[in-house]
């Protein structure tokens, strides 16, 4: 399983919230190039970058800073966050981003999802599935939709989507652990596409238990930053 260690950018910085609200910030480290570093220095190979700014502003705000980022740390790098147009995914992939995550949009325009996975390839399109009690959240979750999860995953995978990375919003940085039924539905109910699990991990044991479910990796976020799961842990679980 692969572990992804997340760095969330608002304002420049990296930061974390609480079930995604942006009056619930933490700052991490004011320094994001500083903290993508530490992960290559402690030989983290990939990385999870949300533009919490593009999320809102619905384009790539922070695109010269995770540019920067690949250069500069040749990581490899998944990026969401805005992502509203094809120009944008091909300008993400020209400068070394290796997969961009596709989130509102899957649930507005399933037609833009096939044309990104025609043009690009399904090795270099990921869809973002966030959930509020079951039903997708788009908009930087700022609005919750009447789609299912499962129903949007089922319909993006027979359009060819062969990664999703899910995330339960109502347990995305509270340390309560993960929504592991709704990981072992997706995992059961999916044929050929795989799942990276977002949100609510608060130990070791959510990533253990998490890769006997079968997913694809996990993304860590406040369990390290907090200090729950350290780094050598996230680089165990990696090599296992």
């Amino acid at each position: 399983m692969q572990i992804l260690p997340a760095i969330d950018i608002r304002g420049g910085r990296a930061v974390r919230l609480v079930k995604g609200d942006f009056a619930q910030e933490t700052v991490v480290n004011q320094d994001v190039l500083a903290q993508a570093q530490t992960f290559k220095e402690a030989g983290i190979q990939f990385i999870h970058m949300v533009d919490l700014d593009g999320a809102v502003d619905g384009r790539a705000t922070n695109r010269d800073l995770i540019a920067q980022i690949k250069r500069e740390t040749g990581l490899g790098i998944e990026v969401g966050g805005g992502i509203r147009t094809l120009s944008q995914i091909e300008d993400y992939l020209a400068v070394g981003i290796d997969r961009v995550i596709i989130g509102s949009m899957a649930v507005k325009s399933p037609d833009f999802v096939k044309q990104a996975l025609e043009t690009f390839g399904a090795d270099k399109i990921v869809v973002g599935i966030d959930a509020k009690a079951g039903r997708v959240a788009t908009e930087g979750w700022l609005e919750t939709s009447q789609v299912h999860f499962i129903d949007l995953a089922l319909e993006m995978e027979k359009l060819g989507v062969t990664l999703f990375v899910y995330t339960d919003v109502d347990r995305d940085g509270t340390l309560t652990g993960p929504n592991f039924e709704h990981y072992t539905q997706l995992v059961d109910k999916l044929t050929t596409a795989r799942v990276i699990a977002s949100g609510g991990i608060h130990a070791k044991s959510d990533l253990d238990k998490l890769a006997q479910l079968g997913v694809a990796g996990t993304i860590v976020g406040k369990a390290y930053y907090n200090g729950n799961i350290s780094l050598d842990e996230l680089k165990e679980v990696t090599s296992c």
